[in-house]
């Protein structure tokens, strides 16, 4: 019985991101709990690959080249769509930078996608979301892709700790504002996680023992605990969730 809760049959989720790393493991885990997608991404032949995946499931896929920067076209996306329940905000990136040497291009682009771009997906998909009628009945689910970064600083982190600690005050205000409306927002919390957008920074052996040093399991993320964590605050499982972060990291952040 408390299985079925996690069934997202008949839902239909957004994932932004989607072509690689965390928003393709995430997309590649709803599709397993049954719920059908729209995924977007820059890249169509990463989208091609991903939808390919996921229909091997038995479930739908829409595929969208699309870059989250670009308001106007993502508006028009969006305002196409016929439903949308859940949204995986996931699309970001980091260039990591020593405080005092952080160029304002990187700065201001940073801002752009993490911040910016993840509040107008967000409510593109709301005004979307609260189209439905039975919408209080069926409830739905918003879940921003932030770090272990939003709750803690780090060496040459100061922009995407800015970034992701804004997101998690997004989150908190989002989730008081569309609790009217049965939406429910929440932030996944990784700790490092071997992706293409990590891969290059954990070449560096020191880089890479600082870290794991940093992590009481010893042990980096898989792709497959954050995919998990992302479905779970999108089923009716996490229903009382609401306004929180789940911290998958280990017990970085418990020190």
């Amino acid at each position: 019985m408390f299985l079925k809760k996690y069934n997202l049959r008949n839902k239909i989720a957004l994932v932004s991101g989607a072509g690689k790393g965390l928003g393709r493991a995430c997309a590649i885990a709803l599709a397993e709990a049954g719920c059908n997608l729209i995924i977007i991404s820059r890249t169509k032949k990463d989208l091609d690959e991903v939808s390919k995946k996921i229909k091997k499931l038995k479930v739908k896929c829409k595929s969208f080249v699309c870059d989250i920067t670009n308001y106007d076209h993502l508006k028009n996306f969006i305002n196409k769509q016929s439903r949308i329940d859940i949204l995986i905000n996931n699309a970001g990136n980091n260039i990591p930078e020593h405080f005092t040497k952080v160029k304002r291009k990187n700065m201001e682009y940073l801002v752009k996608v993490n911040t910016i771009a993840a509040f107008n997906l967000a409510q593109l998909c709301t005004l979307k979301m609260i189209k439905l009628k039975n919408r209080k009945k069926v409830g739905g689910a918003i879940v921003n892709m932030s770090s272990q970064m939003g709750h803690v600083g780090g060496p040459i982190r100061s922009v995407y700790n800015m970034t992701k600690f804004g997101l998690e005050g997004l989150t908190k205000g989002m989730s008081i504002d569309l609790a009217k409306y049965n939406i429910r927002v929440n932030t996944v919390c990784p700790t490092f996680v071997v992706t293409p957008m990590t891969k290059k920074f954990l070449k560096s052996k020191k880089f890479k023992r600082e870290v794991l040093g940093n992590i009481p399991l010893g042990r980096f993320a898989e792709l497959s605990d954050v995919a998990s964590a992302a479905v779970f605050l999108a089923s009716d499982a996490a229903s009382m969730i609401n306004g929180t972060s789940l911290l998958v990291d280990g017990g970085w952040t418990a020190k």
